[in-house]
């Protein structure tokens, strides 16, 4: 007699639900296909050598050992530091700062640490693509909450937003600046989020990433980063999310951190003590130097961000792109309607391999794949003459057209 043998699934449903990063995939693309990466978000420039002659003095000096499971000390004190210097918050290092692997394990190990199964986490879309994932791996379930894109920029209808809070919301994510929109939320709609959160008893991620790259306005005026944190009653249900990738160049660090409220903090601390262990040793000592770099580091960042997106944006809108300027991070959310493509994944197939441009399809950024099929992401954190070869290529669209 047979007897049948039992079958069980190899891969878990959690890992089933979610592909592998497009934005990464889009990279592997690029380099097949010899394109002009402006699909994911790294620079194609040096870091600056002062940061890189930290590490190497760090790595000379034989902090090449574990590091304390949270965070090198002259590190979490700087994080304080700077903290006190452009937020005015007092962070204490020792029971509110924990170091992590970048702020993508920032975000997944404070999920983990606050989210039980089946609570809901409220996520604005477009949305970075880890922040979905992060929710699921987190047995929580994702409530998505549009942003509209009009001429002032992108914003969320106040009243969509309230209805996703219910008893059973434990955490709202946002990104400030946004990734992929470049939109910088305003005081008025974080006053409003906070509101929510406190009346509903839920947590903010706020991922700061991109804290430092703000624009100027059409008037010359200088914007000024709000962190969540900062707003009245959200010190003590917020845990801020940043890292070293962006701000220094040095994405491939991967050290990031969070802060957070105490009982909070120890909770990250033993979630990412078992999943990582620890960033990386000298990488941290260097990053307490970078963090205390002077005013004229952020300004001269700025300037040279804000010059790039003045030169790539327009590029885009002369060749057919319909966009408008972002206000922070360094993306261009697009419209691609003009083209007559099926869809996103499409025009970005043509775009790579006939154009020589590589992007993101901006599908990637919704849970409903619909909402993106006619959109696609640009950066521009690449050296000017990166984008000035783009700029050519993207000339061959009007042939095409």
């Amino acid at each position: 007699m047979t007897q049948t043998k039992l079958m069980k699934n190899r891969i878990s449903k959690k890992a089933a639900s979610f592909t592998e990063s497009v934005i990464r995939e889009m990279t592997r693309e690029a380099l097949k296909y010899g394109a002009v990466n402006l699909g994911q978000g790294f620079p194609d420039f040096a870091a600056p050598e002062d940061i890189k002659q930290k590490a190497m003095e760090a790595i000379t000096a034989d902090h090449n050992q574990y590091a304390i499971t949270w965070g090198v000390k002259s590190f979490r004190d700087a994080i304080a530091e700077k903290s006190k210097r452009f937020l005015g918050l007092d962070v204490d290092p020792e029971t509110e700062i924990t170091v992590t692997c970048g702020s993508t394990e920032g975000m997944i190990a404070g999920m983990m640490a606050c989210v039980d199964a089946g609570e809901e986490v409220i996520v604005f879309e477009p949305f970075y693509e880890n922040y979905a994932p992060d929710a699921i791996l987190s047995d929580a379930k994702p409530v998505h909450v549009p942003l509209y894109q009009n001429a002032n920029g992108w914003h969320f209808d106040k009243d969509e937003l309230r209805a996703a809070f219910n008893e059973n919301t434990k955490a709202i994510i946002i990104c400030n600046p946004n990734n992929p929109t470049g939109k910088v939320f305003s005081h008025e709609e974080l006053e409003f989020i906070a509101a929510l959160c406190q009346e509903f008893d839920a947590i903010c991620f706020t991922d700061e990433i991109y804290e430092h790259i703000i624009y100027k306005t059409e008037n010359d005026e200088t914007q000024d980063h709000i962190c969540m944190a900062q707003i009245d009653g959200m010190r003590e249900r917020t845990v801020v999310v940043n890292s070293l990738s962006k701000t220094y160049s040095v994405t491939g660090w991967r050290v990031g951190y969070c802060i957070a409220p105490p009982d909070i903090t120890s909770a990250i601390r033993k979630v990412h003590d078992f999943l990582t262990v620890g960033a990386a040793n000298p990488l941290q000592h260097a990053g307490a130097y970078a963090l205390s770099l002077p005013e004229s580091y952020y300004q001269s960042l700025q300037k040279e961000y804000q010059s790039k997106r003045d030169f790539i944006v327009p590029v885009l809108q002369e060749n057919g792109f319909k966009c408008e300027m972002p206000q922070g991070a360094y993306y261009v959310m697009t419209d691609v309607s003009n083209f007559g493509f099926t869809d996103d994944v499409e025009f970005t197939k043509f775009l790579i391999r006939e154009i020589g441009v590589a992007v993101v399809p901006g599908s990637s950024f919704y849970h409903d794949k619909s909402l993106g099929s006619q959109k696609v992401r640009f950066c521009f954190c690449k050296k000017d003459e990166t984008l000035q070869a783009a700029a050519e290529r993207l000339q061959k669209l009007k042939a095409n057209g």
